[in-house]
């Protein structure tokens, strides 16, 4: 058998003590079937009296996650502390000067930093595998690296953060708030004190930046990708999607469109029976369009022991010689992802408006989407009153509920549309716009 990989491992919080242990509990088999023993040498961390419930006895401790990376003892550099700048960014570079092949979780630092990275590691000969950093244990990395080489990749879409997805679904489910479902999440463990990361969108731009390299051999970037979380999503979307047959996902959108790549993150109407539409709680899905197969994949997208199984799967990758550039197309031939602009998407709109109850108001907005040359599927009125569910009761003075579903338009005449509209004086308050994927 050949000698062992030996591994040094930076950050030993839930995930770096669930790598340790998944590697004793299958060490024997992973070196029985790729003819390697794969071994945990040397870990950095700042608490070295913390119990983490697996045996660290005989392994080098670093106190700086940097001198770990640079010792000469490991092969593969395992960064598990997160973070785009700082010591994560410090030491995978520090790995990658000493020759270390990289396994990381960080999406975040490679979504800012990836194409620097990864033409360091291309000039060193070593890898930097990554996947941990999108889906959790979901082999999205994998798949889209190697195993659909054969397709042309037309379009990459999915549910990439669990916190949103919990509180979509705890919302649909249970008819809570959002700041109710937040709170729960937070008190679960599932969201932050500070949520802003994750419901804003921004964890998923990070993800999907990493995902349309690999699929379209765009440079990461997430300034380039449009953004919007799922703060403004009320009970009213919730029941009114519910009633249209759809479901409300915050998905990441990797598009090839002519000859651009439109990158869009925000809460998308989907319909029941899609299989992502199906996808409840933490979990995470991504479906993958390519002109000779589509698939979704879904999974767990977060915790200690799905992550772990990602990080090993990369470094069993490692200790069998498989390897090549990290985004599948070497780091000079990564060309920019150039920011689509989203008033030119196309597709079906939902849009509620809270209507003043006086004469003309639904000529109004009947005018203005006419002179936009939208063409409404349905219009739908809800009670006074009762815009989710309540049991207030009407008032003359309430605005009214109305909620139009348009054919396939652009972002551009809606917003023009609903502009005109408020100028009217027809509309109460903000308008809800959210963009439909239809069949």
């Amino acid at each position: 058998m050949a000698l062992p990989l030996k591994i040094g491992i930076a950050g030993l919080g839930t995930v770096g003590a669930g790598v340790v242990r998944m590697l004793a509990r299958r060490g024997d088999v992973i070196a029985a079937r790729i003819g390697r023993p794969v071994e945990v040498v040397a870990v950095s961390a700042r608490d070295r009296s913390r119990n983490r419930d697996c045996d660290l006895s005989g392994m080098r401790w670093y106190d700086d996650a940097v001198e770990l990376a640079r010792d000469p003892d490991i092969d593969v550099f395992v960064e598990l502390i997160g973070g785009h700048d700082g010591v994560a960014k410090a030491a995978v570079e520090a790995a990658i000067a000493a020759g270390h092949d990289i396994a990381t979780a960080n999406k975040a630092l490679l979504a800012h930093h990836g194409v620097a990275l990864a033409r360091a590691a291309e000039e060193k000969g070593v890898g930097i595998h990554f996947e941990a950093a999108v889906a959790g244990g979901i082999p999205v990395i994998k798949t889209l690296r190697e195993a659909l080489l054969g397709n042309e990749i037309t379009r990459v879409s999915g549910i990439l953060n669990g916190t949103c997805n919990y509180i979509l679904t705890r919302m649909q489910e249970e008819g809570l708030s959002f700041d109710t479902c937040l709170d729960q999440a937070q008190q679960l463990g599932y969201a932050e004190a500070d949520p802003t990361f994750d419901v804003d969108g921004f964890d998923t731009a990070h993800k999907l930046s990493l995902l349309a390299a690999l699929a379209f051999g765009v440079k990461p970037d997430p300034d380039a990708i449009h953004v919007e979380g799922i703060r403004t999503i009320t009970l009213a979307d919730i029941e009114a999607a519910d009633e249209l047959g759809y479901r409300i996902k915050l998905l990441g959108v990797a598009a090839r469109t002519g000859h651009a790549v439109e990158l869009r993150v925000h809460p998308t109407m989907v319909p029941k029976h899609w299989p992502i539409a199906q996808v409840s709680g933490v979990t995470n899905a991504v479906a993958i369009d390519g002109d000779a197969v589509a698939l979704t994949l879904v999974g767990p997208g977060a915790g200690s022991d799905a992550t772990a199984s990602a990080v090993v799967a990369d470094l069993c990758d490692v200790a069998a010689g498989r390897g090549g550039a990290p985004f599948g197309w070497r780091a000079e031939t990564l060309r920019p992802a150039e920011k689509a602009a989203i008033q030119r998407h196309e597709g079906g709109y939902y849009i509620r408006l809270a209507a003043v109850d006086r004469p003309g108001t639904a000529a109004a907005i009947a005018r203005h989407m006419a002179e936009q040359n939208i063409s409404l599927e349905s219009i739908m009125q809800h009670r006074r009153g009762r815009p989710h569910g309540g049991e207030r009761a009407e008032s003359a003075e309430d605005p009214a509920p109305v909620v139009l579903i348009t054919y396939a338009t652009n972002e551009d005449a809606v917003r023009r549309a609903i502009d005109a509209i408020d100028l009217d004086g027809v509309i109460a308050s903000p308008p809800q716009v959210i963009r439909i994927e239809k069949d």
